[in-house]
């Protein structure tokens, strides 16, 4: 690999969408640091700022669910009518909150989602700024 090599590869919009947000909680909240971990907050969280954004989500929303989280953990966010407001990112997101709740890694667990979903509110703000300036997809 050459240093001009991006490391990790660049992923299109698209790509990212297709990946399996679930499975990257399952191994990357309760992850030592290192490559799953790394593979949740960078992918992981690109790809799923890619789909709430796509799907209307607004950053202080996901924000707002991120310290949800932290205050009552991921049992009690996934049991949320409507942890986000629309719709099909609320169905979306609760399955990611779920899969989050099946490995029972309590307070490290809780906190390790919060910032990931702290990291993909960030995301979504970036890209609509981005977009808003003229230079986004």
């Amino acid at each position: 690999m050459n240093d001009d090599t991006p490391y990790p590869p660049d992923r299109t919009d698209d790509e990212l969408a297709r990946l399996d947000i679930t499975v990257l909680l399952r191994y990357g909240l309760t992850a030592e640091p290192g490559a799953r971990r790394t593979a949740l907050f960078g992918d992981g969280a690109a790809a799923a700022a890619v789909i709430l954004d796509r799907l209307g989500t607004e950053p202080r929303s996901v924000a707002f669910l991120a310290d949800t989280v932290r205050a009552g953990g991921l049992t009690r966010a996934a049991e949320l009518p409507e942890p986000l407001p629309r719709r099909e990112a609320a169905a979306v997101v609760r399955e990611w909150l779920r899969a989050g709740t099946e490995l029972a890694g309590g307070i490290t667990a809780d906190d390790t989602a919060a910032t990931w979903l702290h990291a993909v509110a960030t995301i979504i703000e970036l890209k609509r700024l981005t977009r808003a300036r003229g230079g986004g997809r």
